[in-house]
C-alpha cells in the first residue's frame, strides 16, 4: 500500500462574498477552495511476523550452529541465505554479517544478545532482498561498537554504524534493543529503514537512525541520544525518496543537532514526540561564528575530535532544529514537546498542522516555512521564541495558538527581513519582494511580543477568529505591521502596543475598526468598550505598558457612540464613523491608511 502524500495550496476568496466567522456573532465563514497536488508517494510498512524458526544460533566463547544458511568463521557468523534465524547469547569482538542473494529475504531474531566489535559493525547487512529483524518478546538485546574501524575495501567508508545495511531493514517484535555507537552512526540502512515496533534505545556520535532513502515508524517507543541528529532521511538525488513517514510511537531525542530531518518531506500522522536539540532554547545564539550555540559540544565547552567519516557527515550546514524537512511537513495529530536551540519546526518549503498538541520553546523561529504555512486545528503553545511563526504565505484557519516571541509574533516575511537573530548561520532567508501575506480565517491566536505582533510584508486579511496580540512596549516595532493592505471582514481584533509605529486596519476593510491611542497606560488594568446601551464589546487586560488600543468587532455600528474604560474610569468617548475610526493621538504609523504606510523598517 502506498500513501499519497497530498500538498494542500488554500486559496481564499476574499469580499463582500465572504461571510466571517467570529466568537462575536457566530456566523459561519464559506469554505477555502482547496486544489490538491501530489508530491511524494510513501510506501508504508508491510506487516512482517516471524514464522517457524529454521536455524538457532548460539553466541559464546564458541558459536554453536543448529540448522542450515549460516556457518562460523571464528568471532563471525555468516549468513549466506533465506531463512529464519534465531540468535541469542554472548558475543565480544565479533560480528554478525548478512551476505545472501539479491532475492533473499532474512529473517533474524534477537533472543536475548550482547555483541560487541572492537574494529566493524556489530550487525552488517552486505546484500539480501531485505532483512527483517524481530526483538523476541521480553528480551534485552545490546550490540556495541568502538571508536575505530577496519574497513574491508579501503576505497568505501562501510559499514559505519552499529547495525549497518546495504539494502531494506525492518524492525519488529516487542522486546528491546540498546544501540551503543561509539564511531559514528547507531542503525543506518543505504535503502529503506522500516520500524514496526519495538522498545529501541540508541546512543551516537553521529545520527541514531538513519535511512537513506526513507526511513518510516509504524509504531514503537525509541529513545535517542546522539551528538549528531537523531532520525534521519537524506537521498538528494531522487525526490521521490528521502521522506520519513511516522503513523504512531513514543520518541524521546536528545540531539546535539536536527531531532527529525527528512531530504523531501516528513508526515507524521500521531504519536507522542518529547525532542530537545542543540542543547535546547537556552543554547541559542545571536552572533555568526563557527560554533554556533554550543552544538555537539561537551559540557566543558570543548568539540569533539571526529573521524573522517564523521567529518564527511558533518560537512552540510549544521543546523539543530526540532522538526526539519526540505519539501514539506504535514502533521496530523500527536503531542510534541519540543525545545530546540535552532527552529523547532520548520520546512524549506510547505508546512501544514492539520491538529496535535504542540508545546514549543525555541532558540529561534517557533514554526517556519519558507513557503506555505497552514495551520487548520490543534493547540500550540510557542512559550519562547525569536519569532513565533514565520513563512511567505501565512494561513490560519482555526486552533488555538499562543505564541510568546522576542522579536515578531507571525511575520509573513515575503520580502527581504533581515531581523532574524543577525544574519548568524542557520538563518531564514527570503527573497526580496512584498510577497509575504497572513489569512487569519478563525481559531483563537494570542501573541505576546518585544517586536511587531503581527508583520507581513505585503498584506494582512482577517475573515474571523479571535486575535488579541499583547505588542510592544518600544516606539520601534508596533502591534500590527505591514506594506501594503489590511482588510479585515470578520473575526474580533484586540491589539495593543506602543505608539510609535502603531498602524489599524485600512480603509477597504469591510468590519468596523477604532485605533485610540493613550497615554502611557500601565499593564495589569483590565479596559473595556461598551456601547452605549452598556452592551460589552471587548475586554482584555494587558499585561505591559502600552499607549495604543486597536479593536475591531462585528458589534460595531456606523453611527453609533461607545466609551473606553480603564480600570473603572471612562478615559474616551467615540463614535463610529466609516471602516476605521482613529481617536486621540493614534496616528503613530499611518493607521488605517490604504496601503498601509510604515515608516522605516529596522
Amino acid at each position: 500500500m502506498k500513501r499519497k502524500f497530498v500538498t494542500l495550496l488554500l486559496t481564499l476568496a476574499l469580499g463582500a462574498s465572504l461571510v466571517s466567522c467570529s466568537k462575536d456573532n457566530n456566523e459561519e465563514s464559506s469554505t477555502p477552495s482547496v486544489e490538491e497536488s501530489t508530491l511524494v508517494e510513501m510506501k508504508s510498512i508491510e506487516d512482517e511476523s516471524i514464522g517457524e524458526v529454521d536455524t538457532y544460533i548460539e553466541l559464546g566463547d564458541s558459536i554453536n550452529i543448529n540448522g542450515g544458511g549460516a556457518q562460523a568463521d571464528n568471532n563471525k557468523v555468516n549468513i549466506t541465505s533465506s531463512g529464519t534465524y534465531s540468535i541469542s547469547g554472548t558475543l565480544k569482538d565479533g560480528q554478525i554479517v548478512v551476505n545472501a542473494g539479491d532475492n533473499d529475504k532474512v529473517y533474524i531474531v534477537l533472543n536475548g544478545i550482547n555483541i560487541t566489535s572492537s574494529n566493524s559493525a556489530p550487525i552488517y547487512v552486505k546484500n539480501a532482498d531485505k532483512t527483517i529483524i524481530s526483538l523476541a518478546d521480553e528480551t534485552e538485546n545490546v550490540v556495541e561498537d568502538s571508536t575505530n574501524y577496519v574497513f574491508e575495501d579501503g576505497s568505501a567508508d562501510e559499514p559505519s554504524a552499529v547495525i549497518f545495511s546495504k539494502d531494506d531493514l525492518t524492525f519488529i517484535g516487542n522486546g528491546s534493543l540498546t544501540v551503543k555507537g561509539n564511531y559514528n552512526n547507531g542503525i543506518t540502512s543505504k535503502d529503506d529503514l522500516r520500524i514496526q515496533s519495538g522498545n529501541i534505545s540508541v546512543t551516537a556520535i553521529n545520527t541514531a537512525l538513519r535511512g537513506k532513502d526513507s526511513l518510516t515508524v509504524k509504531n514503537g517507543n525509541i529513545t535517542i541520544d546522539t551528538q549528531g541528529d537523531g532520525m534521519k532521511a537524506n537521498n538528494d538525488t531522487d525526490t521521490s525518496k528521502g521522506y520519513i513517514w511516522i503513523e504512531n510511537g513514543v520518541f524521546n531525542i536528545t540531539a546535539g543537532e536536527d531531532g527529525i530531518q527528512a531530504e523531501t518531506e516528513l508526515l507524521i500522522n500521531s504519536g507522542e514526540f518529547n525532542i530537545k536539540t542543540g542543547g535546547g532554547s537556552s543554547n541559542s545564539s545571536t552572533s555568526d561564528n563557527g560554533n554556533w550555540g554550543n552544538w555537539r559540544m561537551n559540557d566543558k565547552g570543548e568539540r569533539p575530535v571526529f573521524n573522517d567519516v564523521q567529518e564527511e557527515a558533518t560537512e552540510e550546514t549544521a543546523s539543530a532544529k526540532g522538526i526539519k524537512a526540505t519539501s514539506k511537513i504535514t502533521i496530523d495529530n500527536g503531542s510534541f514537546d519540543i525545545n530546540s536551540s535552532d527552529d523547532s519546526i520548520h520546512s524549506n518549503g510547505e508546512l501544514v498542522i492539520n491538529g496535535g498538541e504542540i508545546k514549543i520553546s525555541s532558540g529561534d523561529d517557533g514554526v517556519h516555512a519558507d513557503t506555505s504555512l497552514v495551520i487548520n486545528a490543534g493547540n500550540i503553545n510557542i512559550s519562547k521564541s525569536y519569532e513565533g511563526i514565520e513563512g511567505e504565505k501565512i494561513t490560519l484557519n482555526d486552533g488555538n495558538i499562543n505564541v510568546v516571541a522576542s522579536d515578531d509574533g507571525i511575520n509573513a516575511a515575503g520580502g527581504n527581513d533581515s531581523s532574524s537573530l543577525n544574519g548568524r548561520p542557520g538563518q531564514n532567508g527570503f527573497g526580496s519582494n512584498s510577497s509575504g501575506e497572513i489569512k487569519i480565517n478563525g481559531g483563537t491566536i494570542k501573541v505576546d511580543v518585544k517586536g511587531d505582533g503581527i508583520d507581513s510584508n505585503g498584506s494582512i486579511y482577517i475573515t474571523g477568529g479571535e486575535v488579541i496580540v499583547n505588542g510592544p512596549t518600544n516606539n520601534g516595532n508596533g502591534s500590527l505591521d505591514y506594506d501594503r493592505n489590511f482588510d479585515i471582514s470578520g473575526g474580533t481584533l484586540i491589539a495593543v502596543g506602543s505608539l510609535g509605529m502603531a498602524q489599524g486596519p485600512s480603509d477597504s476593510s469591510t468590519q468596523k475598526s477604532v485605533s485610540i491611542g493613550v497615554n502611557n497606560q500601565q499593564g495589569n488594568v483590565e479596559f473595556k468598550i461598551l456601547s452605549s446601551s452598556g452592551e460589552e464589546i471587548v475586554k482584555y487586560t494587558p499585561t505591559k505598558q502600552y499607549s495604543s488600543i486597536i479593536v475591531s468587532s462585528s458589534k460595531f455600528k456606523d453611527g453609533e457612540s461607545y466609551d473606553l474604560y480603564i480600570g473603572n474610569s471612562k478615559v474616551q468617548n467615540f463614535t463610529i464613523s466609516g471602516s476605521v475610526t482613529n481617536v486621540g493621538s493614534s496616528n503613530g504609523g499611518n493607521m488605517g491608511m490604504p496601503g498601509g504606510g510604515k515608516g522605516n523598517r529596522r
